[in-house]
């Protein structure tokens, strides 16, 4: 009984030793990808890497791990010249082949989503204009000041979010009253009316839908064969 008890014993701390290591593998490997992952243009604010599965060792014998979520925050970038703030990110990576000292891998498939406030929307917006929600999904409301004979003057029109060839978010104003003033919906048009192109996606990774609610505008996002740890 006594040899029992400290085979047992010894076998506990065996496997506590090895969930131990198991995990400081994992928090490794995950530090490493968090430093590369994301945005080809520009640097997210905040990276988290969770890399599922158990036990990670055997996967990284394997050099490939069953799936891996990364959570980006605060990506500012740049696209077509003009500043774009990406308020958050999160993707699941699937089937991730891995390259040598976890500096990256290919995923077989991923998936995730954007998410762009109202608020970032706004700060990369021509001066004088705001974004808010429109009341509906793919709906939002823009209101832009312009200038008119001296005059400044504030309107506001509902616009529908689409998805554009190229990963772009487009907003257009589905009625913009002209008021009888020749050439005043062009002026208005050439502030709520834009397009805003989502740069930098890993490779592999594409916009397959946009839509808005309360709180911002979303995007789905899908692809196969997906470069985690482009950076």
């Amino acid at each position: 009984m006594r040899a029992l008890r400290i085979t047992l014993i010894v076998c506990a701390v065996l496997a506590g030793l090895l969930l131990a290591a198991d995990r400081l593998a994992a928090g490794y490997a995950e530090d490493r990808l968090a430093d590369r992952v994301g945005f080809s243009e520009g640097t997210p604010a905040s990276t988290d890497v969770d890399i599922k599965g158990f036990p990670f060792l055997t996967q990284l014998l394997d050099h490939r791990l069953d799936e891996v979520d990364a959570k980006l925050a605060g990506v500012e970038a740049t696209a077509g010249g003009r500043r774009v703030l990406i308020t958050e990110l999160t993707a699941a990576f699937h089937d991730v082949k891995l390259k040598d000292g976890y500096s990256g891998g290919t995923a077989a498939r991923a998936d995730g989503r954007v998410f762009l406030s109202y608020a970032d929307l706004t700060a990369v917006a021509q001066d004088g204009v705001t974004v808010a929600y429109g009341g509906a999904p793919g709906k939002v409301k823009v209101t832009a000041s312009i200038g008119v004979f001296g005059r400044t003057l504030s309107r506001s029109v509902i616009s529908t979010v689409t998805l554009a060839p190229g990963n772009t978010v487009r907003v257009r104003a589905e009625h913009v009253p002209g008021e009888g003033i020749p050439g005043l919906e062009e002026l208005i048009r050439g502030k709520t009316d834009f397009d805003r192109p989502v740069e930098g996606l890993p490779a592999g990774l594409d916009v397959v839908s946009v839509t808005s609610d309360a709180d911002g505008v979303r995007a789905v996002l899908k692809g196969t064969g997906v470069a985690l740890g482009a950076r």
